[in-house]
């Protein structure tokens, strides 16, 4: 073989690397440029009774906002129950919670920990009363819009099975380029997942599911990223997610390199490891007549951007035709999400000066995939994240 179709079928081989990563970029983002059909209002008929669920391991810091952002959305005293699990904590977690005003559940097992065993208790503890008709979560650092209850009790009042609505950055200016990605990941994609008529997804804070849908689906997910193993789970049952775009929920991002590090570890190592384990069950599923697992599919092989753009710059650089018109092709659309994300955000300025710290941070992923790699094993502990220095100190 020579020298010459080494370099070809390597820039050939980069290219297609990242093909359902630009397939489904592409589908999302210009599905996302489609006029959403408005939703009905309900009557004055009694809207679902909500059991706002929030799993909290050792968040004394932060519960007592988070509790205060939801109790004061419109209509909670009407339509919502507060309860916070309170997982395996050593903190006073418990104690905080119960003086807010919120129902305390208390977990405690040294072996099965992490959010996706403490959802699965509190939905099976609460799925015992028939008093609640859907089930909402909350993560323990969030702040809520105001008008986040009476958006997910509409929806179910409206036939939701399940909804997923954005999930942003608390601190946007703090946090530049987590708010950038997450408005790509968290916002433009589950919209255009929507208005095309696919599942939105879950994505782990600011998602709700009926009582039904609990049931016909136990939330047995137990993985590090158990929201997107549940998912896969809802669209394999014919279970579509809708995506609520006018609410919000703003998650506290980590303020340290190592809390940042761990996060995107577990994040990326979590959805590699559904990919190793769950890919080929999902191809099958889709060949076999479930044509929702098509898009589910394309989501799961799409790359995190960062290694996205690096396969799709080597494959530029290296003297390939067929290589380089994939990736110019792909670069393009990945012009377009970015722009679409951007266009989303209230400051050009900062959302430019984050893509002209890219390179810095495409460097700083490469040295993250041993980590990533690590945290696909099918053994890796979910950890919590540190959000401050002093929690990483302690910890």
């Amino acid at each position: 073989m020579t020298a010459e179709l080494i370099t070809s079928v390597t820039g050939i081989a980069a290219a297609a690397a990242t093909l359902p990563g630009t397939i489904e970029l592409a589908l999302v983002t210009f599905g996302s440029w489609l006029p959403a059909r408005p939703a009905p209002r309900p009557s004055a008929a009694r809207l679902p009774r909500l059991a706002v669920v929030i799993p909290a391991h050792n968040e004394g810091q932060s519960i007592r906002a988070c509790l205060q952002s939801v109790r004061a959305c419109r209509r909670f005293e009407e339509l919502a129950t507060l309860f916070v699990v309170a997982d395996n904590c050593t903190d006073d977690t418990a104690a905080i919670a119960h003086s807010a005003g919120a129902n305390v559940i208390v977990r405690n097992n040294d072996t099965l920990r992490g959010k996706g065993h403490a959802l699965h208790f509190a939905f099976t503890l609460l799925g015992q009363r028939s008093y609640f008709d859907a089930f909402l979560v909350v993560d323990a650092d969030t702040e809520a819009a105001p008008n986040l209850i009476e958006e997910v009790a509409t929806a179910f009042h409206n036939g939701a099975d399940a909804v997923q609505c954005a999930y942003l950055v608390a601190e946007p200016e703090r946090f530049a380029r987590f708010d950038l990605a997450l408005r790509a990941f968290n916002l433009v994609r589950p919209k255009g997942r929507s208005r095309l008529g696919f599942s939105a997804g879950i994505l782990g804070n600011g998602f709700a599911v009926s009582a039904q849908t609990l049931a016909r689906v136990p939330y047995t997910a137990d993985s590090v990223v158990e929201d997107l193993e549940y998912h896969l789970r809802l669209v394999e049952q014919g279970i579509r997610v809708q995506f609520l775009e006018s609410t919000t929920v703003r998650g506290a991002m980590p303020g340290t390199q190592t809390g940042r590090a761990t996060q995107r570890a577990r994040w990326e190592g979590g959805r590699l490891r559904m990919v190793r384990e769950r890919g080929a069950e999902i191809a099958a599923g889709w060949l076999f007549g479930n044509r929702a697992l098509k898009e589910v599919l394309l989501e799961l092989l799409t790359l995190p951007l960062a290694y996205h753009s690096l396969l799709l710059l080597a494959a530029l650089l290296i003297p390939s035709a067929i290589g380089r018109g994939l990736a110019v092709a792909g670069a393009a659309v990945l012009f377009a999400h970015l722009l679409t994300a951007i266009g989303h955000g209230s400051s050009l300025r900062r959302d430019f000066a984050t893509i002209l710290s890219v390179p810095l941070y495409l460097l700083w992923k490469l040295r993250q995939i041993p980590a990533t790699l690590r945290a696909s094993s099918s053994r890796a502990a979910w950890v919590r994240t540190a959000r401050s220095q002093a929690e990483a100190a302690s910890a």
